[in-house]
């Protein structure tokens, strides 16, 4: 079971790491840095969009409208840290 906990972490980190990603690509593109016209950017910008939108829509739903500032990757982040510090950690010492 201490493996399972351990991998489901691994993958929570890996989701920080491509929430990080999806944020500079957004930026990138918003400041006209990377063309999106360019089909390896616009296939990374797709993938991106697909595996974060599903879980960075309902934390937008909720938030307040904030202008052009969207902070609803930090607010994922700080959740996925939650689960990673306190739930896992907790679940994993049930299991010791």
């Amino acid at each position: 079971m201490i493996e399972l906990l351990s991998f489901i972490s691994y993958l929570l980190t890996l989701y920080v790491y491509i929430l990080i990603a999806s944020a500079i690509l957004s930026w990138l593109i918003a400041f006209n840095v990377v063309n999106t016209q360019s089909p390896v950017v616009a296939t990374i910008a797709d993938f991106l969009w697909r595996i974060t939108e599903p879980v960075l829509r309902p934390v937008r739903s909720i938030l307040p409208n904030l202008g052009g500032i969207d902070i609803s990757p930090i607010i994922v982040i700080l959740i996925i840290i939650f689960i990673q510090n306190v739930l896992i950690v907790n679940i994993a010492k049930l299991f010791i």
